[in-house]
């Protein structure tokens, strides 16, 4: 009896639907997007910053004029309309920052993250596109509420003649420079929580950096504290965009110590992203 042998039986070969598409920055960026607005969280942080910005701003205006008779003459000497307007900015860029820890350190709590980089095997175009995503809309957010925090404090400021235009010396370079400090703060923010992977330790670090160090500094000699202060990250972008005669720090000095503080946390970030696992 002679045996016939059966050829083993071939399984169809599936296609996946979107295998021929080919992984580009612009499709990174589309999906990161979808993400974004996705996220109910990230409306509501970016909301509460602008009610910061705008609303602390305003409120901080109309107490300062209505007050303002009975203001000594030192402080008279160093007010400043345009700073008042923006004081919102102090609080705020603690929600802009922390929805920046929140949206990378949020992937890796949950898991999301391993399918992002299973779809972008590079690695780093994923956190490109997180960066191009988050400038986008909280740069524009953040500048449009620093315009309006600006206008209306001075509308507060006018019933005592203490307003000042957008146009003057200045008042411009301030107004948007708040806006772009706000973007800095929350890029920042994002590389903590891509370098640390952990929202509690993305946080501490924010606010220890922002909040804690500043001030601290102050108890050291006087030394260390004029030696180091003016290049931390608060206090270089208060140079940058606040008060032009009571930094250490020129604005446009400022403005390169922070964006030296954002580059150095976001190299930081994607050396650890594209070396290690999530």
């Amino acid at each position: 009896m002679t045996a016939t042998l059966t050829p083993p039986r071939q399984e169809p070969t599936v296609t996946p639907r979107f295998s021929g598409m080919k992984v580009t920055q612009a499709r990174v960026i589309l999906s990161e997007w979808t993400k974004f607005r996705s996220l109910r969280s990230t409306l509501i942080t970016l909301l509460v910053s602008v009610a910061l910005t705008v609303g602390l701003g305003t409120l901080i205006s109309a107490v300062t004029a209505s007050h303002w008779p009975q203001t000594a003459a030192a402080e008279r000497a160093g007010f400043n309309a345009v700073v008042t307007s923006l004081d919102g900015v102090h609080i705020s860029q603690l929600a802009v920052g922390v929805l920046g820890v929140l949206l990378l350190s949020g992937e890796y709590a949950t898991g999301m993250i391993r399918a992002s980089l299973t779809a972008v095997p590079k690695r780093l175009p994923v956190l490109w596109a997180k960066l191009s995503v988050f400038t986008g809309v909280v740069g524009v957010v953040s500048i449009v509420s620093t315009v309006i925090a600006f206008f209306l404090g001075q509308a507060m400021l006018s019933s005592q003649h203490l307003q000042v235009t957008i146009g003057s010396p200045d008042a411009l370079r301030m107004v948007l420079g708040a806006g772009v400090y706000l973007l800095l703060v929350g890029l920042i923010g994002m590389a903590l929580g891509g370098l640390l992977r952990n929202t509690a330790a993305g946080i501490s670090s924010l606010v220890a950096l922002f909040f804690v160090i500043p001030p601290v500094l102050d108890l050291l000699p006087k030394s260390w504290a004029n030696n180091i202060g003016p290049y931390l990250p608060s206090n270089a972008g208060e140079a940058f965009w606040g008060n032009p005669s009571g930094a250490h720090l020129s604005a446009l000095g400022g403005l390169f110590v922070l964006l030296g503080w954002t580059a150095a946390a976001i190299a930081a970030a994607a050396v650890r992203l594209k070396r290690q696992d999530a």
